[in-house]
């Protein structure tokens, strides 16, 4: 699977998922200054090998704004908003900062967070940083094409 974002010119900007060469579906992404919001999902499952709405739709579900809850990608979902938040600051909050506001935001949705420690922000971070650079380097009607497979859990 393939996901396919395109640079727009107004308000948003488009995600494709491509399976086996095809576009099965096609979403309309906010503009929110920073890479689109399922980039950042990306980035977060891509690096940790955790379960979110990108694994979710690689597993063949819609891709929706609202999925039924399921743990994992409950805790993923906070920790994207966590990076987001990180990311509309200018990238600059402690890793420690960072893990405190998931822990909070997770107790206040009711979900349990994932394991992690400040070496998965930073290597998350690093990621985000590197589709930000590869993102801004776009012009309107440019895409980022994202190869998506089923990988190996983190150990």
């Amino acid at each position: 699977m393939q996901l396919i974002f395109t640079k727009g010119s107004g308000k948003h900007d488009t995600m494709d998922v491509i399976r086996d060469g095809a576009v099965v579906e096609s979403m309309a992404c906010p503009k929110q200054g920073i890479v689109p919001h399922d980039m950042v999902h990306y980035a977060v499952e891509h690096t940790l090998h955790k379960r979110g709405f990108v694994g979710r739709v690689l597993d063949g579900e819609a891709a929706s704004f609202q999925m039924q809850a399921d743990a994992e990608s409950d805790g993923v979902e906070r920790l994207v908003e966590v990076f987001q938040a990180d990311g509309w600051s200018g990238w600059s909050s402690s890793p420690t900062d960072m893990l405190d506001l998931y822990r909070v935001t997770c107790r206040a949705r009711q979900c349990a967070p994932l394991a992690l420690d400040a070496d998965d922000v930073d290597a998350v971070r690093q990621r985000i940083l590197a589709l930000t650079e590869q993102w801004q380097s776009l012009a309107v009607g440019q895409s980022l094409a994202l190869a998506v497979e089923h990988s190996q859990p983190a150990s």
